[in-house]
């Protein structure tokens, strides 16, 4: 296909301003956070302001065989965003309207760009509460989101972007435009074609509207802070917590991580302890939290602290919400996404720091301990060759660490490029087998994020 003359077939299709062919300006919207993922060179940016212009880059797309990589604010790390060659990349963050807050059906209508924080703002004025909440819900969008089955800190009790999303509008890869699921709480009719695309990573088609729930807000939490001495202890909490209690917020911090975040913001936190968990209790009463309490004690705490003060409990938020940037600080950083059974959440701290280690790189661990799902940040130096291939291998070593435990290789990030050698070996060969075929079905020829997740 020539370049040119496809370029100019996409410009006379679509409105003025939609297309950008400046290489400065493509490069920029090429690569997303991750590490390890060198982009290609694309041939056309596309930032659409709603549906009807996503379909008519599909079908152009669709005619001339040429591969489409939906991204939206690109903060993913996974490499789900990274463009390659002679494709169009369709960066969805123009579509960033609200259309609707239904407070009579506890719902939300939006576009793919708007933020996490905004709808959660939006829902907000209204009395209401959308719970996915990410370390870095002020950046990150609601496509996004749904690309990569999105959980948060609240997750623990509240769920993941899966079970809030109702229903989808999504352009598929012919550039025809479907609806799937619903507006009800409840609904069984067919196969459930609105879960089978969150999670999918733009691979099956694009979304360009989605239909999420609300909830009512939970009553104000208390806040729950321990340190340990040993990894081991504080596994050991997590275990006792979780086999007796569901808490609405369960944090891990190690040692590496906890001292970054100390000498970047000075909020007193204890540089001596091996590990700090925060816990939340949002059901009202304080049993809850003074039950987790003694389980930490009974570990092994060298320091128990609670407090009911909203402003003290968001402080030791923000502590953990700033984890990945204070790691940032240090160097390049790369976050892995990790989740592995309750029982093994300091199994997995321990071997991570072990196989890191080996490849004589930084690692600082932090993550959602109320459900396995770690995230193992590496520091390393991008401008020397030798530490970014050994912050490569060991990012790769981490992640086989997560499998050897009965663990899966990503929680809530995505595979995108960096997972993917590692995804035949969770899914094995006859799930892989029929991930081909659903891809087969939706996107016969392959223009769809071409690469991600697997290479078919």
């Amino acid at each position: 296909m020539d370049r040119d003359r496809f370029r100019d077939v996409l410009i006379a299709t679509l409105p003025a301003g939609t297309v950008e062919l400046d290489p400065d300006v493509i490069d920029a919207f090429s690569r997303d956070e991750s590490a390890f993922c060198a982009p290609g060179r694309p041939w056309a940016l596309v930032r659409p302001t709603g549906t009807e212009q996503v379909a008519a880059t599909v079908r152009v797309c669709a005619e001339h065989g040429v591969p489409i990589v939906p991204r939206g604010a690109g903060t993913g790390v996974a490499g789900g965003a990274v463009a390659g060659d002679g494709c169009v990349i369709l960066c969805v963050t123009r579509m960033n309207r609200i259309v609707d807050i239904d407070t009579s059906n506890l719902l939300a209508v939006v576009e793919p760009g708007v933020l996490n924080a905004e709808l959660c703002a939006a829902a907000a004025e209204h009395g209401l509460w959308y719970p996915p909440d990410p370390a870095s819900r002020d950046i990150c969008s609601i496509g996004g989101n749904v690309a990569t089955n999105a959980g948060g800190l609240c997750c623990v009790k509240y769920g993941v972007t899966r079970e809030y999303v109702l229903g989808l509008e999504v352009v598929l890869a012919d550039g025809s435009v479907v609806e799937v699921g619903r507006r009800t709480v409840k609904g069984v009719a067919g196969y459930d074609l609105t879960a089978l695309f969150v999670g999918s990573e733009g691979t099956l088609g694009i979304v360009t509207r989605v239909t999420l729930r609300l909830r009512p807000p939970p009553p104000p939490a208390v806040t729950l802070t321990a340190f340990f001495d040993s990894l081991p202890e504080a596994g050991r909490a997590i275990s006792a917590i979780t086999a007796m209690t569901t808490p609405s917020l369960l944090e891990i911090m190690d040692a590496t991580t906890v001292a970054a975040v100390e000498d970047w913001k000075r909020m007193d936190l204890d540089t001596g302890a091996a590990a700090l968990i925060l816990a939340q209790s949002d059901n009202g009463t304080g049993a809850q939290l003074d039950a987790i309490a003694a389980a930490a004690r009974s570990a092994g705490a060298t320091f128990v602290a609670e407090t009911d003060d909203p402003d003290a409990g968001e402080q030791l938020l923000t502590a953990r919400r700033l984890a990945y940037p204070a790691l940032a600080r240090l160097g390049t950083a790369i976050m892995n996404d990790v989740c592995v059974p309750l029982g093994s959440v300091a199994a997995a701290v321990t071997a991570i720091a072990e196989r890191t280690q080996r490849h004589g790189v930084r690692v600082g661990t932090f993550g959602h301990a109320g459900d396995g799902n770690l995230h193992p940040t590496i520091v390393f130096d991008r401008t020397d060759p030798d530490s970014a291939s050994r912050g490569e291998a060991a990012y790769h070593a981490m992640t086989e660490a997560a499998l050897d435990l009965g663990g899966t290789i990503t929680g809530e990030h995505g595979v995108g490029l960096l997972k993917r050698p590692h995804l035949a070996r969770e899914l094995g060969k006859g799930a892989l087998g029929l991930h081909a075929a659903v891809k087969a079905a939706l996107d016969p020829e392959g223009i769809l994020n071409p690469g991600k997740i697997f290479d078919l």
